[in-house]
């Protein structure tokens, strides 16, 4: 698969583009083609994708798909803006089915325009627990659909590398990476594993004490800036940025703005009440945070599921 796919499904491709900013899903035969033409675009990306500026950097959206429109329409639609989403398409909001096949619809209609990486949640296990599996047993049937896509997460990238300056990636740093050739070594297509360097990239989190820790999450781990500093040294980089945390201002800088996490949910969990944003990342480097609020809601049910706290 090269940088576009042909006309004649370029302009079908474009059609369900359509329906699925309505919020309406694909049939499962739509999906399955859909995903074997995102695999093809997928296999031929490196672990640390490279990714030009000028680019919108974007965090968690877990299936708020109507949020997720709102994104688009502050950000500019794709192609017209380039995107970076940084994981955790699913789980927790009623629309990950919706949300996720658009952004892999987006993927291979403009595959230079959009990037996708894999977040903790862009797997089979943790996607059975929080909302997605039992999401596409609702909307189709059967567990057809749920297989289609989580056998496509192993396929997205990990990590994503602007203009050689910033490192982003869904969780955070391992004790077992020092260089991102480290990663470029991994083979990463398989389900993430419950430890190691592939784990703790989608799963770790910056703190405020040095050195590392141990992840109340119970995966990944606790990283300071001594670390932080070290690895963008190493590495040449100038920022880290990251999703995976809920900020209630939509973005929150640490270890003296070497890390930037961002969430791009707002009302998180339609109850947590926080900001998003997103941050563009202009031709020279330059760092612009857009914050915004829910979209209006559309007759969605009025229930939540309470989940850990350490989970957010």
């Amino acid at each position: 698969m090269g940088s576009s796919v042909d006309s004649n499904s370029h302009g079908n491709l474009d059609e369900r583009i359509v329906q699925l900013m309505q919020c309406k899903p694909l049939s499962e035969q739509e999906v399955r083609v859909l995903c074997d033409k995102a695999k093809e675009i997928l296999m031929d990306e490196s672990n640390v994708q490279p990714v030009k500026s000028p680019v919108t950097i974007c965090g968690d959206i877990h299936g708020q798909f109507h949020d997720l429109a709102e994104l688009f329409r502050i950000g500019g639609k794709c192609p017209d803006t380039n995107y970076l989403f940084m994981g955790d398409y699913v789980d927790r909001g009623y629309y990950s089915v919706e949300t996720v096949t658009l952004l892999v619809a987006l993927k291979v209609c403009y595959p230079q325009r959009i990037t996708i990486l894999r977040g903790n949640h862009e797997s089979r296990q943790i996607t059975q627990v929080y909302g997605f599996y039992d999401e596409c047993l609702r909307k189709y049937g059967s567990a057809n659909v749920w297989k289609i896509f989580t056998d496509l997460f192993d396929y997205f990238p990990l990590t994503a590398l602007v203009e050689s300056e910033i490192f982003c990636l869904h969780g955070g740093l391992s004790p077992s990476i020092e260089t991102l050739d480290n990663i470029r070594n991994f083979d990463r297509v398989q389900e993430v594993p419950h430890e190691g360097p592939m784990c703790d990239l989608l799963w770790s989190d910056p703190d405020d004490r040095c050195g590392w820790g141990i992840s109340p999450r119970g995966a990944g781990y606790t990283f300071g800036q001594d670390i932080s500093e070290q690895f963008n040294h190493t590495n040449n980089l100038k920022l880290i940025a990251r999703a995976h945390q809920l900020v209630m201002e939509g973005y929150n800088w640490g270890h003296e703005q070497k890390v930037v996490t961002i969430f791009s949910a707002p009302n998180y969990c339609y109850r947590c009440g926080n900001m998003a944003s997103i941050l563009e990342v202009d031709d020279f480097q330059g760092h612009t945070f857009i914050q915004f609020e829910p979209a209006p809601r559309r007759g969605e049910p009025d229930v939540t599921r309470r989940m850990p706290d350490y989970f957010l």
